[in-house]
């Protein structure tokens, strides 16, 4: 799922949300980490629907943004590199 795309709002006027099989897909992770993260207080923000789960696509993206590793290039934390004129 495009999460750009996915970040607009539908006929309603409501931000798409997605449940905890969609954003485990979309991380590449299991579900059940997906879960574990919930119970460890480390995942994305989610609202509750009686047992059920929804993220909304802004939420994950912004906690993605969150978790981006600054060591790594490219990941807009470092010196970017300047041509020569």
């Amino acid at each position: 799922m495009d999460l750009k795309g996915a970040a607009a709002q539908n006929d309603w006027g409501l931000e798409h949300l997605m449940n905890v099989r969609e954003v485990a897909e979309h991380l590449r992770v299991p579900v059940s980490t997906v879960y574990d993260w919930r119970t460890r207080g480390l995942g994305p923000p989610a609202h509750r629907f009686g047992k059920h789960l929804a993220f909304a696509v802004s939420d994950l993206q912004i906690w993605i943004e969150e978790h981006r590793d600054p060591s790594q290039p490219g990941s807009g934390g470092g010196a970017r590199h300047q041509g020569t004129a």
